[in-house]
């Protein structure tokens, strides 16, 4: 699996910590591009797109966290200690 050039989905979803549908999700609305092969049709993910989306996410939190800054009162009871 480490050096194949396409990922199932199951394979991403292993990768990102995520369940399978939410992985499926992403794929179906363009979030996440894929391509749909063979006979019946089965999803594939490009490692090299997989890597495209994780830095598109690490920025697209950057720019969250620049946006809102965290207080205190965002905090879960249990981590305020």
């Amino acid at each position: 699996m480490a050096t194949d050039r396409f990922l199932q989905l199951s394979d991403v979803a292993e990768i990102l910590n995520i369940s399978s549908s939410q992985t499926y999700a992403l794929v179906r609305s363009g979030d996440l591009p894929a391509i749909k092969i063979g006979g019946r049709g089965q999803w594939r993910v490009e490692r090299a797109e997989l890597e495209h989306y994780i830095e598109r996410m690490y920025k697209e939190t950057r720019e969250f966290v620049r946006a809102h800054p965290f207080t205190y009162s965002d905090a879960p009871e249990e981590e305020i200690g």
